[in-house]
Parts: structure tokens; C-alpha cells; sequence
């Protein structure tokens, strides 16, 4: 927000009245924005769903526990009814009891690490904003009609590829292994991952790699879930040489196909095979779990 320099050294609800001011004023009465401020990313977007649609609060040590105590846990961003019944069960039926719950508790209620994030999440530290390393990429899908031929998986599966390799790519990694699991609608599973012996970054030959699973799989009742990983990542700063193929000519090939899809589409250029994919595999936009979301740099007050 250039011409603001005394932004910088204000409150942060200040900031918050200017941002409001300004877009009221520049784009129009027809816009409006709610604003949440507080300790963590987590409450400030509770805050901002507080007073919806032109609301402006801030959740802080001072008023946290008046607000916990008018919510309830479905009101809470990621808490749906199957988690609210799993904390029921271990007699948390509030906001306020989740809070004041020992993070032991809430992990055996959340059988992992999460409830440790969910203890920290309320006490107002920021668990969500907090860089781990990237150990793989991956996309599934669920399957509504009844396949289980090779024939009619292997165009999902190669959607899947396409789109898990293209992000890695993204991200400036190159793959060394492979995982794909398949759930079955009679409730059983299958998975399998394996190490391809040095790193790849080309779709064509992740999926080969991954056919070659879905073959050993070869799957005989329905398909539920179909999920491809790539794992043993490496920054592609290095690039191994082989006897058999320019490995710097295909580089350079795909990432000509990765600048046009950037350009013009995803899969504006890709595997023939993975055409025959796209009406299951849909292109979807997650919140609250990206990792490929980058934090907005330079933002100028």
C-alpha cells in the first residue's frame, strides 16, 4: 500500500480500518471484506468469519475466552460432525473444553500428531504457518463408477501422474520413488511403493514406473480410491547423466511443456493417455493443507 509509510509503525487494527477503507473507496460499496486479527493464522481466519460479510475483530488473551465460550465446535474451520462426535466421545462438547483439554487427550482422540496441533492451534500458536520438509507429492481420486480393468484405470492413473509430477516439477524436485495404493469398495486395500534407482522429473517415465505397480496390484473387484505418490526427492540442481538417452535434451523438453501448460493450461500438452482420465480426474482447488501455496513476499504498506 504505497503512500502509507506510517502504516508500518500502526496497530494492526488500524491496518485492518485502512485495508477496509480503501477497498470500500477504490473498487466500490459493492465489496466488502471481513477482517480477522490474532495470535495465529488458524483464529484470525475464525475472526474473520466472526461478523461476516463486512466484520473486523480480533481474537486476543484479553477476549479469547468469551468468544471460545459462544462457539461451538462445528463452528471451528476443519471440524466437521464426524470429528465433533470423535471429541464428544472423549467429553469435549465445547470450543472451551477442546481448548482447556490436555494435548495427550486430544491426540489419543485424534489417534496422531494432529491433536497435538489442535492443542497448540487454540493456545494461539502458529502450527499452520510452519515450513516441514517436503518428502513427497501425490494425488487420488475417488472412483463413482465401477472399474477395476487395467484398461480403464491406467488413463486415471496417468492423470494422476501427470498432475503429482508437474507440481514436484514445480517445486523445483526430481523423484526417486514411487508409491500407488488402490482402495477397493469391499473395504480391502492394496499398496506398494518401490525406488526407481536414481531420480526422474518427466511424467512419462513416473508412470511407466507406476503402471508397473498397477499391474502387480492388478486389481479384481471395483476401485474406491486410487492414489499415486512420488517420493526420494531431490532439488534438481544436479542431473545424472545416462549412456542411453540426452537427459539435458529431455530437460529441456519438458520443461518447454511445463511453460506452455503454464501459459495456456494445465494439460494444454501432456500423455495421450491421460486425456482419457480427465473427466474423473478433476482439477480441484484444497485450502488449509497446500504446501505449494507460497506466503505473499514484498507486500508493501
Amino acid at each position: 500500500m504505497n503512500g502509507y509509510p506510517k502504516l508500518r509503525e500502526a496497530g494492526m487494527v488500524t491496518i485492518a480500518q485502512e485495508i477496509k477503507k480503501r477497498i470500500r473507496n477504490e473498487i466500490g460499496e459493492w465489496l466488502s471484506v471481513s477482517v480477522g486479527i490474532a495470535p495465529n493464522r488458524y483464529l484470525a481466519k475464525i475472526g474473520a468469519g466472526l461478523h461476516k460479510p463486512d466484520g473486523l475483530d480480533e481474537i486476543n488473551h484479553n477476549n479469547f475466552w468469551d468468544i471460545y465460550s459462544q462457539l461451538k465446535l462445528t463452528d471451528l474451520t476443519g471440524i466437521k460432525s464426524r470429528n465433533a462426535a470423535r471429541l464428544n466421545s472423549f467429553g469435549i462438547y465445547s470450543v472451551l473444553d477442546f481448548y482447556k483439554a490436555p494435548a495427550s487427550v486430544l491426540k489419543a482422540a485424534f489417534h496422531s500428531v494432529t491433536g497435538y496441533y489442535w492443542h497448540a492451534r487454540l493456545s494461539g500458536y502458529e502450527v499452520d504457518n510452519v515450513e516441514f520438509g517436503r518428502r513427497s507429492y501425490g494425488n487420488s481420486v475417488a472412483l463413482g463408477k465401477n472399474l477395476s480393468k487395467i484398461e480403464d484405470l491406467s488413463p486415471i492413473l496417468a492423470r494422476l501422474t501427470e498432475k503429482m509430477c508437474s507440481r514436484f516439477r514445480g517445486a523445483g524436485y526430481s523423484a526417486g520413488g514411487i508409491h500407488l495404493m488402490i482402495t477397493y469398495k469391499n473395504g480391502q486395500f492394496w499398496h506398494k511403493g518401490r525406488l526407481l534407482g536414481r531420480a526422474y522429473f518427466d511424467s512419462r517415465d513416473l508412470y511407466k514406473a507406476a503402471f508397473r505397480l498397477l499391474l502387480e496390484a492388478s486389481p479384481a473387484s471395483p476401485v474406491l480410491n486410487l492414489a499415486v505418490s512420488a517420493f526420494d526427492l531431490k532439488r534438481e540442481n544436479f542431473q545424472q547423466l545416462g549412456f542411453f538417452e540426452d537427459s539435458e535434451k529431455k530437460k529441456n523438453l519438458v520443461g518447454a511443456v511445463d511453460n506452455i501448460n503454464r501459459k495456456w493450461g494445465d494439460f494444454t500438452l501432456g500423455m495421450a493417455r491421460s486425456r482419457q482420465g480427465e473427466n474423473v480426474v478433476l482439477d480441484r482447488i484444497a485450502f488449509g493443507g497446500v504446501k505449494e501455496l507460497e506466503e505473499l513476499q514484498n507486500l508493501q504498506l
